[in-house]
C-alpha cells in the first residue's frame, strides 16, 4: 500500500491528539460531534509541513500567488470551474469571511437567509455581523432533504439582502444540482440578494453526486462570492486558511474594499498546506472518498440492524450524517441521552435550529471499528 493512502487512525493514536475533539470530553466518552476526520494527513501535506518546521518558516502569513494558482487548478481539474487566481482573496477561515462581507455590504438588521436545519455557526456569525437570520427551510420526504425554492422566492420578496448557501450542505449531506443554483441565480438577480457560497466541502461530494460551484454559473458572477477552503477535504482547520472567491467586477469590488487586517489571521503554515493539498493532493483525497463512501454505507447497515427505527439518509456530500431519533421515544433530547447511558459525543440536533429536535449529527469519516462501537454504544444508552 502507498505511503499516501488514507489510513483510518486506531482508538490509541486518537487519544494521543490534542485537538478540541480529542480533548473535550473525559476518555471513556467516544467523540463524534465535531467536523474532524481521523485520518493520516495526505502526505504532500505532511512533506511541505515537514519541511517548513525544518526551516523555522513559522512567520506571518502572505497572500501567495501559488495558493490563488492551486486554487485555480484544483477547482478547474474536479469540478470543471475555470475561476481567475486574480479573484481569490487569502482569508482565515470561512466563516470569518462572510461575517466580514456581511458587515461591509449590507446595513446592519438586514436580513440573511439560511437553509435550516444548518451549519450551527451561521447563526451566531449573522448575528455577530448586525443582521438577522430569516429561514428558509429545506423540504424533506424518505429520499432526503431538497431544496424548497418556493420557500426560498418567498424570503427574497419578503426583502432579505442576502443569502447564505451552504453547499455541500451541512448537516444533511445535500449536494444542489445545476438546475437548482440557475433557479437560485435567477432569483437573486430578479431581487438583487446578495450570495455568500459556502463551499467548503466541495472536495468531499461522494460518488453519485456532481458539486457544481456556483461561480461557475456565469449568471452568478454580479451577485455571488464563493468561499472555499482545504481544510475539510485534507484535514487541516487548525491551520487557519481559507480562500474566498470572485468573478466580476461588482463583488471584486466589494472583496476590494474588505479590511485589509481580515488576511491577518491566516496561518503561514495553512498557506504551505493548502497549496500541497490542491496541488498535490488529489489522489489522496480520491482514495480518502473511497473510505467515506464505505463508511456511509456500513452506517446504514448499522443502523438497520441495531437501531431500525432511526431515520438516516447517506449524504450526497460531506463526511457528516444526520440522524432522526425521533422515533426513540426519549424523554429528552437524544444528544444528551447518548452521551449519559452511552458515552457516546454527538451534535444536537437543536444546535442546527428548531427543526432539528429529536436529531443527532455524526462524523462518519473514523475508523469502521469505531464507528461500530458509537452505534453499538447508541443501542446500549435506548435499551
Amino acid at each position: 500500500m502507498s505511503s499516501d493512502r488514507p489510513r483510518w487512525l486506531s482508538l490509541p493514536e486518537l487519544r494521543a491528539r490534542r485537538s478540541y475533539k480529542w480533548r473535550a470530553y473525559p476518555a471513556d466518552v467516544l467523540p463524534t460531534f465535531v467536523a474532524e476526520m481521523d485520518v493520516t494527513l495526505a502526505e504532500p501535506v505532511t512533506r511541505v509541513l515537514q519541511e517548513a518546521l525544518a526551516a523555522g518558516d513559522t512567520g506571518y502569513a502572505t497572500p501567495d500567488p501559488e495558493l490563488a494558482a492551486a486554487v485555480a487548478s484544483f477547482h478547474l481539474a474536479h469540478f470543471g470551474w475555470q475561476l481567475e487566481p486574480a479573484g481569490v482573496r487569502l482569508i482565515p477561515d470561512v466563516m470569518t469571511g462572510v461575517t466580514e462581507v456581511l458587515r461591509s455590504a449590507i446595513p446592519p438588521g438586514s436580513g440573511v437567509v439560511v437553509n435550516t436545519p444548518v451549519y450551527p455557526p451561521f447563526f451566531a456569525h449573522i448575528g455577530s455581523a448586525g443582521c438577522r437570520v430569516v429561514e428558509a427551510p429545506l423540504t424533506r420526504s424518505g429520499a432526503g432533504y431538497a431544496l424548497d425554492l418556493d420557500a426560498l422566492e418567498a424570503a427574497f420578496a419578503a426583502g432579505a439582502s442576502a443569502y447564505l448557501l451552504c453547499n455541500p450542505h451541512n448537516p444533511t449531506g445535500l449536494v444542489l444540482t445545476v438546475v437548482e443554483l440557475r433557479r437560485v441565480a435567477e432569483l437573486a438577480e430578479r431581487f438583487q440578494v446578495l450570495v455568500l457560497a459556502d463551499e467548503i466541502h466541495a472536495p468531499l461530494t461522494l460518488v453519485g453526486s456532481r458539486h457544481v460551484p456556483y461561480l461557475s454559473l456565469p449568471e452568478a458572477h454580479a451577485h455571488g462570492i464563493a468561499f472555499v477552503s482545504a481544510s475539510k477535504g485534507w484535514n487541516v482547520p487548525g491551520l487557519k486558511c481559507a480562500q474566498l472567491v470572485t468573478a466580476a467586477a461588482p463583488m471584486r469590488d466589494l472583496a476590494a474594499r474588505l479590511p485589509e487586517e481580515l488576511g491577518y489571521g491566516a496561518g503561514n503554515l495553512g498557506v504551505i498546506a493548502s497549496i500541497a493539498a490542491y496541488r498535490d493532493g488529489g489522489p489522496w483525497l480520491d482514495d480518502l472518498l473511497v473510505l467515506i463512501d464505505r463508511n456511509r454505507r456500513l452506517l446504514a447497515d448499522l443502523l438497520a440492524d441495531r437501531l431500525p427505527t432511526v431515520g438516516y439518509v447517506p449524504p450526497r456530500g460531506t463526511y457528516l450524517a444526520w440522524l432522526d431519533c425521533s422515533e426513540l421515544g426519549l424523554p429528552e433530547e437524544p444528544a444528551r441521552v447518548f452521551l449519559e447511558r452511552g458515552r457516546v459525543a454527538l451534535r444536537p440536533g437543536p444546535d442546527v435550529g428548531t427543526l432539528g429536535r429529536g436529531w443527532v449529527r455524526a462524523t462518519i469519516a473514523t475508523a469502521p471499528e469505531i464507528l461500530t462501537e458509537i452505534v453499538e454504544r447508541m443501542r446500549a444508552a435506548v435499551g
